[in-house]
């Protein structure tokens, strides 16, 4: 089998990549088009210390660094170009901004991410919270927790401060979710499984979504219930015992990429 013909299956979502990080398809299309040619001309070569998929993202961002790209800067981004979370891409700086789209939207460690962009973990890890900073700060919003134990309810509920959104309510029931959403209408919900009275939060976001557009993380220790194959599955899952830093990570990913969410009007 031929290097093209190995590398085909990874090639879909480094052409996403390359779009993402450019603003533009035709753009991206073109340096993933460089990368390629570099690669079957012999000129460039897959490192072997890496997995197939890290090493042909490195090879596009040693394509990239090569012929002097310069990623657009925040204030440049034309603002009829794109949707929403292409130009808020935009706004972010540069670096941060492949840190945070490896990691985010490709599914990389920060470690893999280290490899493709040649620096350090340390770095990475860096570059990802300024990006999330930005992030955050720009998409503050309100936010339902839906939970029923309450020192849990209270560490989310902390977290969810620190990132600069507003908690709307905590709700420890499906109906309470329920009611609570019919006041005010949140831009997030975070939602365990098993609730008080023996009421699902599974059921209670169905309720929820069937009335509103909004993204849902679940934290649960019981993802085997959601996990099944059976019926679309979640996107943003956390399984507690959960840290911190992963939450956080999650709402902003949730906040980033999903396309209709009531602003904090504060």
């Amino acid at each position: 089998m031929g290097l093209l013909e190995r590398l085909a299956p990874h090639l879909p979502y480094m052409r996403r990549y390359a779009r993402a990080l450019t603003g533009e398809q035709s753009a991206g299309d073109a340096y993933v088009r460089a990368a390629l040619e570099a690669l079957a001309a012999g000129e460039r070569s897959l490192p072997s210390h890496l997995t197939p998929r890290v090493a042909l993202y490195h090879v596009f961002h040693a394509i990239w660094d090569s012929t002097g790209a310069r990623l657009e800067t925040r204030g440049e981004v034309d603002p009829g170009v794109g949707d929403d979370a292409s130009r808020r891409l935009m706004r972010i700086a540069p670096r941060s901004r492949q840190a945070f789209l490896l990691t985010a939207l490709e599914g990389f460690n920060p470690q893999e991410a280290g490899q493709i962009l040649g620096v350090s973990l340390t770095e990475i890890e860096a570059l990802i919270a300024e990006a999330q900073s930005e992030i955050d700060s720009e998409l503050a919003t309100q936010v339902l927790i839906i939970e029923d134990e309450p020192v849990i309810a209270a560490d989310i509920e902390a977290l969810v401060r620190e990132l600069g959104h507003e908690v709307l309510e905590v709700a420890a029931t499906r109906r309470e979710a329920v009611e609570a959403v019919a006041r005010n209408a949140p831009g997030l919900v975070l939602a365990d499984i098993q609730l008080a009275d023996g009421s699902s939060g599974i059921d209670a976001v169905k309720d929820i979504l069937g009335s509103h557009d909004v993204p849902v993380i679940f934290i649960t220790a019981f993802p085997e219930r959601l996990l099944t194959g059976e019926r679309p599955e979640p996107t943003f899952l956390i399984t507690k015992p959960f840290q911190p830093e992963t939450v956080k990570a999650a709402i902003g990913q949730a906040l980033f990429f999903h396309p209709a969410r009531p602003r904090n009007p504060s």
